[in-house]
């Protein structure tokens, strides 16, 4: 593994790319070493996010809102949007459309087990046997959307769409497979518009958009010309706090203000695995954006993005392409919506993805909701380094102990080891600069992590230490040692080796840079997101029998990741190569411990040549991430080495 990893490692360091996580914005950045306020919820890195989306032009504007128990609790309008910009909401409108076709199933005959040949009856083929549900759980066998070659899908009545799917072949057979798309849900709207005697439009604003006081949420017109038919699966418009309204009565089982909008009964069932035997190919949607495979992923127009132990939905959303992005969180009691219409020519230019990328937002918000858990012994704060503040959080008494995180993770990585170290020591962890709440690096702005990590402890007023990095914060231990080996107490390097690259002695050359530029523009043509999935792979390719355990908590890092790194030359930020005529140039009395996965332990160590007087130990049934995957022995070993390092 560790070998494969270097590989990976080598043309991460030598192409620059130093991946950031979670990085806070401004309100958190005027805070310098002053302790942040406790059980208060900040949402900095929120705000910083949609920012930099913002400002990246992916976006002329964008409003936010989250929601708890009732209360808003985060609201934020960016760029040129106001608190009443409607925006075309794209596949965010199909919980809408969800909502209305579940309200006529309660006031009508209409079933969402009835046949699409129940009520229009010149589907005659395999069509004709698509169920309600099927048609909004896109599992119908109907195809995703119109046929290129066909006419434009504008029609100005859902009867006349229907008319231009009747002849449409198939995909597959009803309920055999799961194909994401919207056309079949407009044989839908035409159901409850024959069940009702009404136009889709008239339906929702009667039974969803009126009652729920949304009075800037339409599906038609769905353009300035006044026409066409409603487009069930991408074609409503709403505003923020309007959409706000909804995900509040669905919060609440179908009542808004103490009024019955749907049963509760409806509202579970739009929740419930509507799935069922059909097929899901590989890398959807929601194993794209949580890691995490399982067959039930779709209700009723919307995503279960979750699941608990049970089965039940804990995560819900109904992400669009365009950006917009409702969604509940079950497991916080939240609620939000991200209203935002992307700039298509710029996000393909650069590779963005508004569909893949707008799900981190909940991720973020239970960051926020857990630094606010945190108990008031923990000190919360950020030291200026002189050119950059880097986040640190600190706890316990005793000698210092600092964890430095790995390479695409941040200061959460030590959440086994934090609070279990610090019954015995100082501890602290912090993000790296690029990383997690810390800032970011600029490009040509040169710098060393070892001299960062040598700031803090000077500002902390911490003479030794002793450190643990793990990967990338393994390098760094290394450089520290190699550079300030009177600072140290003790070094643990997990995962760490010497990193074979070139160092600060070999700045980027112009070629260097023109190959730089280059390999940044092919990123971009395959799309951001891909490095960020092909860096999980990596990392979870080799190690111990509960590998699979950390491949969520893993992801859920990698996924805050803002991609400064990739896009950008990045100066050289480890001594790499230069760290090893520095450790053979002196004797090394600090003690010195490598700890080495199990499936990594026959792969060479370059630190154990440096440093003969180091000593490698291994940990059992684990990889490359051992301090996640193994925490119980992770833990155990360095509570040794550390208690031993005192004789």
């Amino acid at each position: 593994m560790m070998k494969a990893l270097d590989q990976i490692f080598v043309k991460v360091y030598d192409v620059a790319i130093f991946i950031i996580l979670l990085t806070a914005c401004s309100n958190l950045f005027g805070q310098t070493h002053q302790q942040i306020k406790h059980r208060d919820y900040n949402f900095s890195a929120i705000e910083h996010k949609i920012q930099t989306w913002v400002d990246s032009s992916y976006y002329a504007g964008a409003s936010i809102l989250v929601s708890q128990n009732d209360k808003v609790i985060y609201e934020k309008i960016f760029g040129n949007y106001n608190k009443g910009t409607q925006v075309f909401i794209a596949s965010a409108g199909k919980w809408l459309a969800a909502a209305t076709i579940a309200s006529v199933v309660e006031k009508t005959n209409l079933s969402w087990d009835d046949k699409v040949n129940k009520w229009l009856p010149e589907f005659k083929d395999v069509k004709g046997e698509a169920t309600l549900r099927q048609l909004f759980s896109h599992t119908s066998g109907f195809p995703d959307y119109q046929p290129k070659d066909s006419v434009t899908d504008n029609y100005q009545t859902l009867e006349e769409s229907v008319k231009h799917i009747v002849n449409l072949p198939a995909d597959t057979e009803p309920g055999s497979a799961f194909h994401y798309g919207g056309l079949a849900m407009q044989l839908a709207g035409r159901m409850a518009e024959l069940a009702t005697g009404k136009d889709f439009e008239v339906i929702f604003q009667e039974n969803i958009a009126v009652p729920l006081e949304m009075k800037n949420t339409h599906f038609v017109p769905v353009d300035d010309s006044g026409g066409h038919s409603p487009m069930l699966g991408g074609g409503a418009k709403s505003t923020l706090h309007d959409y706000a309204h909804f995900l509040e009565m669905i919060s609440h089982d179908g009542i808004y203000k103490g009024k019955s909008i749907l049963s509760a009964a409806s509202v579970a069932e739009m929740q419930s695995n509507q799935i069922r035997d059909a097929k899901v190919a590989n890398h959807e949607y929601v194993e794209r954006v949580r890691a995490e495979k399982h067959n039930g992923i779709y209700g009723l127009g919307e995503w279960r993005e979750e699941l608990d132990a049970k089965g039940n939905v804990v995560l819900i959303s109904s992400p669009s392409w365009a950006g917009a992005y409702p969604w509940i969180d079950k497991t916080t009691n939240t609620y939000g919506f991200f209203l935002t219409h992307v700039n298509v020519a710029k996000a393909n230019k650069e590779g963005f993805s508004s569909f893949y990328n707008s799900p981190v937002l909940p991720i973020i918000v239970r960051d926020a909701y857990k630094n606010a858990a945190l108990p008031k012994e923990v000190k919360t704060a950020f030291v200026d380094v002189g050119n950059a503040k880097l986040y640190y959080e600190e706890l316990g008494k005793g000698e210092p102990l600092i964890f430095i995180h790995g390479h695409s993770f941040d200061h959460s990585e030590w959440d086994p080891q934090f609070f279990e170290f610090a019954k015995k020591y100082r501890v602290i962890r912090y993000d790296c600069r690029g990383y997690g709440y810390s800032d970011m690096p600029k490009e040509g702005e040169s710098f060393l992590h070892a001299e960062d990590l040598l700031k803090i402890m000077d500002e902390l007023k911490i003479r030794k230490a002793h450190l643990v990095g793990l990967s990338m914060g393994g390098f760094i231990a290394t450089d520290f040692l190699a550079m300030h080996q009177d600072r140290l107490l003790s070094a643990t390097m997990a995962s760490g080796d010497i990193f074979p690259v070139p160092g600060p002695s070999q700045p980027w050359t112009k070629e260097q840079l023109a190959i730089r530029r280059a390999e940044i523009e092919k990123i971009k043509k395959a799309g951001t997101m891909n490095q960020k999935w092909e860096w999980l792979n990596a990392l979870m390719r080799k190690g111990g029998t509960d590998l699979e355990t950390i491949r969520r908590s893993v992801w859920d890092m990698i996924y805050k990741w803002d991609q400064w790194q990739p896009l950008h030359a990045e100066p050289r930020l480890v001594l790499g190569n230069d760290v090893i005529p520095l450790l053979k140039g002196q004797k090394i009395t600090v003690p010195v411990m490598v700890l080495t996965g199990e499936a990594d332990k026959n792969n060479r160590n370059k630190l154990l040549e440096c440093v003969p007087a180091a000593k490698q130990v291994i940990v059992p049934n684990a990889g490359h991430v051992s301090n996640l995957e193994n925490p119980i022995d992770f833990n155990r070993l360095v509570f040794e080495f550390l208690k031993n390092s005192r004789k």
